[in-house]
């Protein structure tokens, strides 16, 4: 979710109905570095909490610096990102790199937990492992909760599977019933019905949307009707699904100025208009969005090649 979770969408996220949001990927190098575009990743709005900041290192004087830094955006809870896949942060031991390194990474998790004390919780995102012969999630988390960790959240895949394949939902179940800690359950829920269900075979305490909710925010709306009376309330028609990129987008316009802000919701645009009639070729008018007249004619063609 870097360079995706940033204001404009958990605001969106809020709206419907999201209980909880986690901010973007903060290198806690970059911050103690005083990078001014470092510290503009951990801001986040009033109508955002309960909401967390999230940390990525795996020295454990900077990790703890950091999380004291980031006490002054008033966070409800300081994550640490142990499940990060990609090669530029696994590659300096960081993200799902900390997995391979159980001792290193204790000591992260207990400098953090010690630097802020009571002032705030402190959580950590792992995954099950490095690759399928080092699962290794339980120990992880037996070690988070000996350190003070407040809760684990677990993306049921290994850091060699990426995004790739299955989650593995009943490994969330074995770190549940390994712990006396709250345990978030996360990978491959799509949907109300599968939130349900990874509930019920994992017992988790919570559970985490991420991929799902890129350009479908309502998906939040869904679960929690869905809990409520049992019923998956009807997506949005392509006007109210048109309506919510507009106010996203031009949230995001007035938070990080028109340009900036354009050209980061490329990506965005793709997504609210993936399936809709001729979205192929309409998704190169999301990749040229420079303003926020091009975001307004790109939903005119929208409606135009869908009526």
């Amino acid at each position: 979710m870097a360079d995706v979770a940033d204001t404009a969408f958990r605001v969106t996220a809020k709206r419907f109905g999201a209980a909880y949001t986690v901010g973007e990927m903060t290198s806690a190098k970059g911050l103690t570095y005083g990078a001014r575009k470092t510290a503009e990743l951990l801001e986040m709005s009033e109508t955002e909490h309960p909401c967390a900041v999230q940390l990525f290192g795996n020295e454990p004087k900077v990790m703890a610096k950091a999380a004291v830094m980031s006490l002054e955006y008033s966070p409800d809870i300081i994550d640490i990102n142990a499940g990060c896949p990609v090669n530029k942060v696994v590659g300096t031991g960081a993200g799902s790199g900390l997995m391979r390194s159980p001792k290193l990474f204790g000591e992260v998790m207990s400098a953090v937990v010690n630097a802020v004390g009571n002032t705030t919780p402190v959580t950590v995102k792992i995954r099950l492992g490095w690759d399928a012969d080092s699962v290794n999630a339980v120990e992880i988390a037996k070690i988070a909760q000996e350190c003070g960790v407040a809760a684990v959240t677990l993306h049921a895949r290994t850091r060699s599977q990426f995004y790739s394949g299955t989650a593995d939902w009943s490994k969330i179940a074995e770190v549940k019933n390994s712990v006396g800690i709250p345990v978030i359950g996360n990978g491959d829920v799509d949907s109300a019905e599968k939130c349900s269900e990874m509930y019920k075979q994992t017992g988790c305490d919570l559970v985490m949307v991420g991929r799902a909710a890129l350009g479908r925010p309502w998906i939040f709306r869904e679960i929690e009707a869905f809990f409520e009376t049992g019923k998956v309330p009807p997506p949005p028609n392509l006007e109210e699904r048109l309506a919510v990129m507009r106010g996203h987008i031009e949230l995001a316009a007035s938070l990080k100025g028109e340009r900036i802000a354009l050209r980061e919701s490329r990506k965005q645009a793709a997504w609210y208009i993936k399936g809709v009639r001729h979205a192929a070729a309409l998704r190169s008018k999301c990749m040229s969005l420079e303003t926020l007249d091009d975001l307004y004619r790109l939903i005119e063609a929208v409606l135009h090649e869908t009526v």
